[in-house]
Formats: structure tokens, sequence, C-alpha cells
């Protein structure tokens, strides 16, 4: 019991517990982004544009809401959620793999919409519910280990 306890205070753990903490609250900024960007237009896109096929209109809004979400999480993840851990000389690097990652999570996320909107026909917010409490999970440990390591 001793050595879990010893191992719990440990510095690595408070560094990444604190990590996680930031990167939960910055990207829960940036799904808020993600979704006001998504819902409205996979809402109300279509009665804007009868015309379009009312099947892509969450598919579309789920891309716009990605390319907003991966611009100011990158910004806020580099700055502020990973800061102090790994190296930051090559934005190459990270920004390419966190360009990497993220299209893991926009891969998940259209999933989550094309099966909860399409097949099951649900309603245009149900993809929300993974693409808040499952896909931050996944990205979190490959941008720990991989991107900013």
């Amino acid at each position: 019991m001793e050595a879990v306890l010893k191992h719990i205070r440990s510095p690595e753990t408070r560094e990444i517990f604190w990590q996680l903490v930031r990167f939960g609250f910055f990207g829960g900024l940036s799904t808020l982004i993600y979704a006001a960007v998504y819902w409205p237009i996979a809402t109300y896109g279509q009665k804007e544009w009868p015309l379009a096929n009312s099947a892509t209109w969450p598919v579309a809004a789920n891309l716009l809401g990605y390319v907003a979400a991966v611009l100011s999480g990158y910004v806020m993840h580099s700055r502020w959620s990973f800061r102090g851990h790994g190296t930051r000389g090559n934005l190459a690097r990270t920004g390419g793999r966190f360009f990497a990652t993220s299209l893991v999570s926009l891969g998940m996320n259209t999933f989550f919409v094309w099966l909860l909107t399409g097949p099951m026909h649900g309603p245009t917010w149900w993809p929300l519910v993974p693409a808040v409490f499952f896909t931050p999970l996944i990205t979190f440990v490959i941008n720990r280990l991989w991107v900013f390591a």
C-alpha cells in the first residue's frame, strides 16, 4: 500500500494529472468550438439549402467543426495542456503529429455522426455524446505519448 501511495504522490503522476486537467479544460473549449460549428450547420443547413442532400449536412458540418477545433486545439494544447512536456523545437514535427492525431479524432467522430444520424436515424445531437466523452480520452493518450513527447 505504501508503494502505491508513493507512486500516486510522485512528481510524474502529478504532472500527468495536471496535464489531464488542462487537456480536459482546453479540450472542452475545443469541443465547444466543434459543437458550436457542427450543430447549427447540421441542424439548420438543409433548411437554408434544401436542394442539397439532407443526409450529407451532418457529415459536412462535422468536417467544418473539425477544422475549427483543430486550429484552436493545436494552439491551446501546445501552449497550455502540455506545457513543459517534451520538446517544441520542431513545429513541423509536433504540428504534423497533432494533425495526424486529429485525423484519428475526425475519423472517430465522423463514424459516430454517420452511424448515429444515418443508419440509426438519430437526431443530430446524438454524435456529440461520444465526441465529448470518448474521443478526448483517446486523443489525450496519443498527444501525451506521441505528439508532445
